[in-house]
C-alpha cells in the first residue's frame, strides 16, 4: 500500500518455546491451575493468641476479688489522718498526757490546781504538739485520699489486662477474616502471573514504514558529499552536478 509517496509493510513473526521446554511449560500451567483450584493457602487453624496460664488466672481472680471486697487498711488509715487533723485521736491524747500531768503538778504546787490558770497553762503547753500533729495530718491528707482509690486502681489493672487479651484475640480474628477475604483475589493474581510467565507460543506484529522520498534525499546528499571529496582544488561544483543527480536516483531505486 502506498500513500503520499510512502509504503507500509507489516512483518508477522511467530515465537514459540523450544520443543524441549514445551512439556515443562505445560506442566507448569497445569500445576498453576491445580493450585488455583485447591483450598490452599489456609490460615493457621488454631488460635494465634497465647492465653493466660492457670497461675495468671488465679492471680487476676484474686486481685479482682480483693479489690471488690476492699482493703480494711484504707478506711482505717483515712480515719487516723482525719482524727489527727481534728485533734480527736485517742492515741494523740495519750501522747499528750505527760505534758498535761507536768502542768497539773506545777499548778498544784502553786496552789492553783483546777483553776483557770491551770487550764490555760495546759492549753499553752499542748498547743505546739497539737499544731505539729495537725500540720502533719494536712500533709498526709492528699496521700490518704489517693490511698482510697487503691482498690479501684487494682481492679482497673485487672480489667486492662483482660481488655488487652480480648484485643489480641479480636486482632487475630480480624486477621483471619481478612485472610479469607483476600485469598480468592490473591490466588487469582498468582494464577494469572504463572500462566502469563508460562505462555507456550505467540505472535509479534511489527509495522515497518519506508519513505522513498527521504531515501532519495539521503542518497542525493550522500552523493553530493562524495563528489565534493573528489573535486580538484579551486574548481567549482557545477561541473560535477551529474554525479549528485546520479546518486539521488540511486537512492530512489534502493
Amino acid at each position: 500500500m502506498s500513500k503520499g509517496g510512502g509504503s507500509t509493510r507489516t512483518i508477522t513473526s511467530s515465537t514459540a518455546a523450544p520443543a524441549y521446554a514445551q512439556p515443562f511449560l505445560e506442566y507448569g500451567l497445569s500445576e498453576a491451575q491445580r493450585l488455583y483450584e485447591s483450598p490452599t493457602p489456609q490460615y493457621y487453624p488454631e488460635s494465634t493468641v497465647v492465653g493466660f496460664s492457670p497461675e495468671s488466672e488465679m492471680a487476676l481472680g484474686g486481685m479482682r476479688q480483693q479489690a471488690v471486697s476492699g482493703s480494711p487498711f484504707i478506711p482505717a488509715t483515712q480515719q487516723v489522718v482525719m482524727q489527727n487533723l481534728m485533734g480527736t485521736n485517742p492515741l494523740q491524747s495519750a501522747a499528750f498526757r505527760p505534758v498535761v500531768e507536768q502542768v497539773q503538778s506545777q499548778a498544784a504546787k502553786a496552789g492553783r490546781y483546777g483553776s483557770g490558770y491551770q487550764q490555760a497553762a495546759v492549753a499553752q503547753a499542748l498547743a505546739p504538739y497539737a499544731y505539729q500533729a495537725q500540720q502533719a495530718a494536712i500533709q498526709q491528707a492528699p496521700a490518704a485520699r489517693e490511698f482510697g482509690f487503691a482498690d479501684l486502681g487494682t481492679l482497673a489493672q485487672v480489667g486492662a489486662v483482660r481488655e488487652a487479651q480480648a484485643g489480641a484475640e479480636l486482632a487475630a480474628d480480624i486477621e483471619r477474616f481478612q485472610f479469607e477475604q483476600a485469598r480468592p483475589s490473591a490466588k487469582l493474581a498468582d494464577y494469572m502471573a504463572m500462566i502469563q510467565g508460562g505462555t507456550i507460543g505467540g505472535e509479534t506484529i511489527t509495522p515497518q514504514f519506508r519513505n522513498p522520498a527521504a531515501g532519495a534525499l539521503s542518497g542525493a546528499l550522500g552523493a553530493t558529499t562524495a563528489a565534493a571529496n573528489f573535486l580538484p582544488a579551486g574548481s567549482g561544483a557545477g561541473a560535477y552536478a551529474p554525479f549528485a543527480i546520479g546518486g539521488g536516483l540511486l537512492g530512489m531505486m534502493g
